[in-house]
C-alpha cells in the first residue's frame, strides 16, 4: 500500500510538470493522497489533522520571515538599492571577464536577498541581455547565473532554503553559514577561476548597454540607497539574528523610497504587498517583482510540503526507504547517502523545499551531530534541485532570463560542490 501510495504520488508530480502546471496543485493532490492512505492505515481524521499541524509547526517561524522577505525584496527595488548596485558593478563586465562576473555579481546579488528566483529576475535578467547583446552563447551565461544564484541561496542569512534547514536540523543558520563557507571555499575559488579562463577567449561583438541610463530614469542612484544592503550585511556579521537583520533593513529602506525615491506615502502599503511595478518597460523587464503577494505560493509550497513530514513520520511510510539509507551510511559514508538521496528526492519531487524535507527526513539519523548534518543537507538538496531539468528549482530561473534548459551543464559550482564533499568528508 504505501510503493502503490508513493507512485500515484510520483506520477502525479510528472503529470504535473510535463502539462506545465504550477506543482502546488501535484502537491495539494499528495496531501489529500497521503491523508486516504492515513485513514486506511486506521488513524482518524482529527489525528490525521494533528499530523498535518505537526508538520507545518515546524517551520511555522520560517512563514514569518516569508513575509519580510516579501517587504525587503519590494523595499530594496523602490529605494534604488538593486538598480544602485547593479549601476556600480556593471561596468566590471566585459567580454573578457563576462562568466567571471556574471557568476560574482549573481553571487552577490543572491547572498544580499537571499532569492535565486529574485536573483533571476533582476541581476540574471541584466546578465543574460548583456550576454545577448554581446554575443555570448546563451548556455554559457545561463550556467553563470545558475550558479551565482544557488551560491547565496544556499548560504545567504536570509534565504528560505538556509532557513528551512536550520529549523528542520534545529541548528544556528550563522553557524551553518560559518560551515557552508568552509566546504564551498574550493568549489567557489575552482568555478571562479575555470568561468575566467572561458571567458579570456570570448569575443564581444557589441558595448554593453547605458544600464545607469536606463536606470536613471527611474531613480536617483546614490550611496544611500546602498544602506539598506549595508545594514543588512553589518547586522548579518554582527549575528543580531535573521529578522532583526531584516526589519532594521526594511525600516531603513522605507525613509528612502518615501525621501529620496519620492513614493507617495499611501502608495507604501501596496507596494509593499504587491511588489515594485515600473511604468518604464525597459526597467520592468529586470526590476518588476517582490512583495508579499510573490512569497505566496513558495509559502504554500513549503507549507504543503512539511504537513507530509508530520503524516510520514507517524504512519511509517518511508520506513523501509530509510533504513536502507541508513545501510547505505553505515556501509559507505553519511554523506553519500545524503547525496544519493537528495538526487532520488530531488527527481522525484520536483522543487527544491519537498526535496530539503524528504532528505532530512531520510537522512536525519545518519550524522549525530545536527550541524554536520544540516551541512549535508546544503551541500547536496539544496544545489542539487536546479540541475533537475523538470525541477522548477532550475527551470523557473532560466525562463526568467531566457536560458536553454542546457544551461544546467555549465553551472560547474552546483556540481563541483557536492563532488568536492564526497572527496573530503567521511
Amino acid at each position: 500500500m504505501a510503493t502503490l501510495t508513493l507512485t500515484i504520488f510520483c506520477i502525479l508530480l510528472i503529470i504535473c510538470i510535463a502539462t506545465n502546471h504550477f506543482i502546488l496543485y501535484a502537491l495539494f493532490a499528495g496531501l489529500v493522497l497521503f491523508s486516504f492512505y492515513s485513514r486506511k492505515q486506521g488513524y482518524t481524521w482529527k489525528s490525521i489533522g494533528k499530523m498535518i499541524l505537526q508538520g507545518i509547526k515546524k517551520v511555522r517561524n520560517i512563514l514569518f520571515t516569508f513575509i519580510l522577505i516579501g517587504m525587503l525584496t519590494a523595499l530594496w527595488r523602490q529605494a534604488g538599492t538593486i538598480p544602485a548596485i547593479i549601476c556600480y558593478t556593471i561596468h566590471l563586465i566585459k567580454p573578457s571577464t563576462f562568466l567571471l562576473m556574471t557568476f560574482l555579481l549573481n553571487c552577490l546579488v543572491s547572498v544580499l536577498t537571499g532569492t535565486s528566483f529574485g536573483t533571476a529576475a533582476t541581476m540574471g535578467v541584466v546578465c543574460a541581455t548583456i550576454a545577448s547583446t554581446l554575443g555570448i552563447r546563451p548556455w554559457m551565461a545561463g550556467g553563470a547565473i545558475l550558479s551565482g544564484i544557488y551560491f547565496g541561496d544556499r548560504c545567504s542569512p536570509v534565504s528560505t532554503s538556509a532557513l528551512l534547514v536550520s529549523e528542520l536540523t534545529g541548528t544556528s543558520v550563522y553557524r551553518n553559514i560559518r560551515n557552508m563557507i568552509r566546504s564551498g571555499a574550493v568549489p567557489f575559488i575552482v568555478t571562479a577561476l575555470i568561468y575566467f579562463c572561458v571567458s579570456r577567449n570570448l569575443h564581444g561583438t557589441a558595448e554593453v548597454p547605458d544600464l545607469v541610463k536606463i536606470f536613471g530614469n527611474e531613480f536617483q542612484i546614490g550611496w544611500i540607497t546602498l544602506l539598506p544592503a549595508v545594514v543588512i550585511l553589518v547586522l548579518s556579521v554582527m549575528q543580531a539574528g535573521v529578522k532583526i537583520s531584516m526589519i532594521a533593513s526594511i525600516l531603513t529602506a522605507i525613509p528612502i523610497c518615501i525621501w529620496f525615491q519620492g513614493i507617495p506615502v499611501k502608495n507604501l502599503s501596496m507596494l509593499i504587498l504587491t511588489g515594485f511595478h515600473s511604468a518604464d518597460s525597459a526597467v520592468t523587464s529586470m526590476l518588476d517583482g517582490g512583495g508579499i503577494s510573490s512569497m505566496v505560493k513558495v509559502g504554500a509550497i513549503v507549507c504543503i510540503s512539511s504537513s507530509y513530514s508530520g503524516i510520514f513520520q507517524e504512519t511509517g511510510i518511508l520506513d523501509g526507504i530509510q533504513k536502507m539509507v541508513i545501510a547505505l551510511a553505515d556501509k559507505t559514508k553519511p554523506y553519500l547517502a545524503v547525496f544519493v538521496t537528495a538526487v532520488l528526492t530531488g527527481v522525484v519531487a520536483c522543487n527544491q523545499t519537498l526535496s530539503i524535507i524528504l532528505t532530512d527526513q531520510l537522512c536525519s539519523r545518519t550524522e549525530a551531530d545536527k550541524e554536520k548534518f544540516a551541512n549535508y543537507l546544503e551541500d547536496s538538496a539544496v544545489v542539487i534541485a536546479p540541475l533537475i531539468p523538470w525541477s522548477i528549482a532550475g527551470a523557473v530561473p532560466l525562463a526568467a532570463v531566457g536560458a536553454p534548459e542546457s544551461s544546467v551543464l555549465f553551472a560547474l559550482f552546483l556540481y563541483l560542490l557536492p563532488l568536492w564533499d564526497l572527496l573530503i568528508k567521511k
